[in-house]
């Protein structure tokens, strides 16, 4: 097979902090691209189940006829470690750590000290303030949102979220990566939940409240919203995929900046604490176990 040819509209070198589905999913999305992608990951065991997601995504991208790149190839532009200084030659790095405030500060800063100076950073976060985060970062210009979409390979949406002070160069660079990447932009101003995040949780929240009062079953309620308003899935099975935890979390910041209408029910909290997340632990609205 041919060897694989970069779009020239994409960085050389991409970064990816985390190596979780997302990230992964991430990692992968530039690596079929032609990009060259490191992923950084807490601890060995972590990076080596991260280096497992993206070669099994990368097998599975060539078995859909996805890229004629052979396995070898693309593989060998894939480096997984454990230290933030492999940053540093880094054109765009993409943080893609847990919707935690702290968590998500210090790991933007401690990328950023370590790019180059006219590097691009990246968050993306679902649902965090990134004029929030910005301020805690001494280049702003160079930082905005990337919000993907989980599962990254078939998602076609990537939501470019763009702070007050991310520089146009760096906004126009964002859509063209965007396209590079056989994705569609949709460009939005920083504002809690952003587009995607604010109205899907909306739905969601609304669809279990009327589990928890009895209105119809889960499936009844997710086959209403596919056959009747042509969603690719209902959403509480989107829910399950997204992750309860990670649902509960967004409803909480937006019911924090924009009221109570994002007032997780109570069927949400729940099913949490009892570590019924959805797809990831083998139980959510739904049984996954299969």
């Amino acid at each position: 097979m041919s060897k694989f040819v970069r779009p020239a509209i994409l960085p050389a070198t991409v970064g990816v902090l985390g190596g979780g589905r997302m990230g992964a999913g991430i990692a992968h999305a530039f690596l079929i691209n032609g990009a060259d992608v490191l992923v950084v990951e807490r601890d060995e065991e972590s990076a080596a189940a991260a280096r497992q997601r993206v070669e099994a995504a990368a097998a599975k991208s060539i078995e859909r006829g996805a890229t004629d790149a052979n396995l070898g190839e693309m593989v060998s532009r894939l480096s997984v470690t454990v230290d933030y200084d492999d940053f540093k030659d880094r054109r765009l790095v993409i943080e893609a750590v847990p919707e935690d405030w702290d968590l998500k500060v210090s790991s933007l800063r401690g990328i950023e000290e370590r790019l180059a100076a006219d590097a691009y950073l990246a968050s993306n976060t679902s649902s965090l303030s990134v004029d929030g985060l910005a301020r805690e970062l001494t280049r702003p210009q160079n930082f905005l949102g990337l919000h993907f979409f989980n599962p990254v390979p078939a998602s076609t949406l990537i939501e470019v979220v763009l702070g007050g002070q991310t520089s146009e160069p760096l906004a126009q660079a964002a859509r063209g990566w965007v396209a590079a990447l056989g994705k569609t932009a949709v460009v939005v101003k920083d504002t809690p939940g952003f587009a995607s995040s604010r109205l899907g949780v909306a739905i969601a929240l609304e669809a279990m409240r009327m589990v928890e009062e009895g209105v119809a079953s889960a499936e009844d309620i997710d086959n209403a919203m596919v056959l009747g308003y042509k969603h690719p899935t209902g959403p509480l099975r989107t829910t399950d995929i997204v992750g309860l935890d990670v649902r509960l979390g967004i409803a909480e910041y937006l019911t924090s900046t924009l009221g109570e209408r994002f007032a997780p029910p109570q069927i949400l909290r729940d099913k949490v604490a009892r570590g019924e997340l959805g797809r990831k632990t083998g139980k959510g609205f739904f049984d996954w176990t299969d």
